[in-house]
């Protein structure tokens, strides 16, 4: 798929890349990403208007430092070095890099020293800036001059006009920089004269019409997971070629409560395409029976639903093109992209587009991250309650029961899972992430006048920007107590209930 032409981020390991391509996006612009050891040819191939390289855990004076082809900076193209991107640039251009006498991290008092720099105008001479950082750049490589200072790092931000080449020492890209988005926008408008013309809409049109093109007079078969990113490409595709789309919906028995009858109802009402939708819960249950450990339960799980999604994809007869929900992040971090490393394997179906004897593979999501494929959902007429769903691993309820798996047990969350949901949704409480976890302890309880010995429930709501770090949602004593309550009273099974409260990290979100 042919994209525009935008910012390419070029990507050193640091836990903030993928935020700064949201933010490129959030100012109008296309951005890309690729791995720092992209080649050249990578690099032209996206066309870009400027680079920004990111900030990484490395320090550039390692003998295997991560660093980038030096034709990148004679490319002719804006380049914006952040935090370990400002000291390659300086490093790769002569400059001294060493460790600061005191480390800065978190929110720090920036001064902007020159406000005629086009990469500060429009800016408060003092920012609170985000730093992280221990090494720093300590004398200035020819041709650059400092831009900003902190009273711990002299040059806190560089520039060379001549050859639109800058760099900051702080985190614009977090929300923690008050002014972190106007320094952007002045790279993009300013420095780079990119165009915000990236737009859901744009997006829809061109994508709905390289679809056609791909498609022809073809079919096309999807397989809908219950999550949002699928749904969201089946509508997209049901646009484009409307009947000629055939979705396969495999229900494992992990779904949460009426989540697989409103994936049927929108399916088959509000997109009416062909839909085969085939419980295969009892499949599944049998192959889990007797595993506990979380890794071979995801393996299982996905082994069973490849199996079960080729036999009923070969019983509904041969189908042109293959489609699935693949986001921006999954292909960064897939491999997909020319010199990146293979973090995770993202395709729910594995090699069976070429198994099958599909013609090609359609991904029209590919481009879009989460928060962009919710917009998109929405403007194809998506109900509210799909596309702002809760995130949900593929697994689904099978990893948030600790231990074996039985229908029993699922069902335990299942219903406590609704019950949480319809208590925090009734108080209006805003969280990143919530459910429950049925965590394998029992429990001696009296209820009524008998003694009990049955499951602890545990709450889980978290609050977070990224999911790379997450907060607990600090929930009102009265909302735990009826959540509490009403789980102990209506859900058979359980008579205790426990709340979280670990960060990430220490813990992860999930439990498994």
């Amino acid at each position: 798929m042919n994209q525009p032409q935008g910012i390419l981020i070029l990507d050193f390991g640091g836990q903030y890349t993928q935020l700064i391509a949201r933010r490129v996006r959030e100012c109008g612009v296309y951005s890309s990403v690729l791995p720092y050891a992209a080649d050249m040819e990578a690099i032209r191939q996206e066309h870009p208007l400027g680079i920004i390289l990111s900030g990484g855990p490395a320090s550039v004076l390692d003998s295997n430092a991560p660093t980038i082809c030096p034709g990148v900076f004679e490319m002719g193209v804006p380049v914006l070095g952040i935090c370990y991107g400002m000291q390659l640039m300086a490093h790769l251009h002569g400059a001294l890099i060493e460790r600061g006498q005191q480390r800065e991290y978190g929110r720090t008092l920036v001064s902007m020293d020159d406000m005629e720099s086009e990469l500060l105008q429009g800016m408060k001479a003092t920012n609170t800036c985000w730093m992280s950082h221990t090494w720093q750049v300590t004398k200035l490589p020819s041709g650059f001059k400092t831009i900003a200072h902190t009273p711990n790092c002299p040059i806190a931000a560089m520039s060379n006009p001549f050859r639109r080449l800058y760099g900051v020492q702080f985190h614009p890209e977090v929300t923690h920089s008050e002014e972190g988005m106007k320094l952007l926008q002045n790279f993009l408008f300013n420095i780079c004269h990119a165009s915000a013309d990236w737009t859901m809409e744009a997006y829809a049109e061109r994508t709905i019409d390289q679809i056609r093109e791909q498609v022809g007079d073809g079919t096309v078969l999807l397989g809908l997971s219950g999550g949002v990113d699928s749904a969201v490409a089946a509508a997209l595709l049901y646009r484009a070629i409307g009947s000629r789309l055939t979705c396969v919906y495999v229900d494992h028995g992990f779904m949460r409560s009426a989540e697989s009858d409103e994936v049927v109802n929108i399916f088959t009402k509000t997109f009416p395409v062909e839909l085969k939708a085939v419980d295969a819960s009892e499949r599944f249950f049998t192959a889990l029976q007797g595993v506990t450990e979380p890794e071979q339960k995801r393996k299982i799980i996905g082994r069973e639903f490849v199996d079960v999604f080729k036999e009923v994809s070969l019983s509904l007869g041969k189908r042109d093109h293959f489609a699935q929900g693949t986001i921006y992040p999954d292909v960064i971090e897939s491999g997909s992209i020319k010199g990146s490393a293979v973090i995770k394997s993202h395709h729910n179906v594995g090699g069976l587009p070429a198994e099958l004897g599909f013609t090609s593979l359609i991904e029209p999501l590919r481009m879009l991250f989460k928060d962009e494929v919710r917009q998109l959902g929405l403007k194809l007429g998506l109900p509210k309650s799909l596309v702002y769903r809760q995130p949900f691993p593929g697994p689904g309820l099978a990893i948030r029961v600790i231990g074996e798996l039985t229908r029993e047990k699922v069902q335990i969350v299942r219903d406590s899972d609704r019950i949480l949901r319809q208590e925090i949704e009734a108080a209006g409480i805003k969280a990143s992430q919530y459910f429950t976890v049925l965590t394998g302890a029992k429990s001696v309880g009296v209820m009524g006048d008998e003694r009990t010995y049955a499951y602890a429930v545990a709450i889980r709501a978290v609050t977070t920007d990224d999911f790379m770090t997450a907060d607990v949602v600090r929930l009102p004593w009265e909302t735990i107590d009826r959540i509490s309550a009403r789980i102990i009273g209506e859900v058979s099974g359980c008579n205790r209930v426990l709340y979280d409260v670990t960060t990430k990290p220490p813990a992860s979100i999930e439990w498994e």
